[in-house]
């Protein structure tokens, strides 16, 4: 009597329920293209935010001659009364260091990276022929790296006063509003009128090349490279 008893004690029991952790479902991967599109974003809302004055361009590829592949590509260009500033963008993590004159950088002590001043050189030259016949025009080249880096750089390249800065994203308008002021208080008056800055703004838009054939070549080039 007793074993029935027990018997039908353990078929009325409960058997676990097993969770599973929270570990056992992989994290999803934010996709390489993702990221850049976030980057863009962060940085057009920067850019939102310049004086009415100033137009800009954004991801454009200009012919370069003196380019491997034939091309510079360009991420960003602001054209201000008092000037142009060049902006390329970085996707790092961790401490970048570097001087001005060092051919490459470093990213936590590790990995390598051309010079992005060196490079952004390259990408003024570039426009510099793209709309000659403007002599007097003063060339900024910026640098944007994401808040998740820290610098360990040449202090002048986060001088207001340098034509070469490195700025984080976050405060890219505010350098550059800094800097137009700076250039303000330095020229007496502005290189370009409102009509000169749409007149450059048509004509870089107008070298712009979006066909997509020759940008997938230009990257194809730059990977082989």
């Amino acid at each position: 009597m007793f074993k029935k008893i027990l018997a039908m004690f353990k078929k009325s029991s409960i058997a676990p329920i097993s969770i599973p952790s929270k570990s056992s479902k992989p994290r999803k991967k934010v996709e390489s293209t993702r990221i850049g599109e976030l980057g863009e974003y962060k940085i057009n809302i920067q850019l939102d935010q310049l004086p009415k004055d100033c137009k800009y361009l954004s991801d454009l590829m200009v012919r370069n001659s003196k380019s491997r592949t034939g091309f510079s590509q360009i991420d960003h260009v602001v054209i201000s009364p008092f000037g142009l500033f060049v902006i390329e963008t970085k996707n790092y993590n961790g401490e970048i260091k570097g001087l001005r004159d060092d051919t490459y950088w470093t990213v936590n002590n590790r990995f390598k990276m051309y010079n992005p001043l060196k490079q952004n050189y390259g990408h003024i030259k570039a426009l510099e022929s793209t709309i000659k016949g403007n002599p007097d025009l003063i060339f900024v080249s910026m640098i944007s790296f994401t808040m998740r880096c820290r610098f360990s750089i040449d202090p002048s390249l986060r001088n207001i006063e340098s034509n070469e800065l490195i700025v984080y994203d976050v405060e890219l308008s505010e350098f550059i509003s800094r800097k137009i002021l700076r250039m303000k208080a330095v020229l007496k008056k502005s290189i370009l009128q409102d009509s000169d800055v749409m007149n450059l703004f048509n004509m870089i838009k107008k070298a712009n090349i979006t066909d997509p054939a020759l940008r997938a070549e230009h990257v194809e080039k730059i990977k082989r490279k």
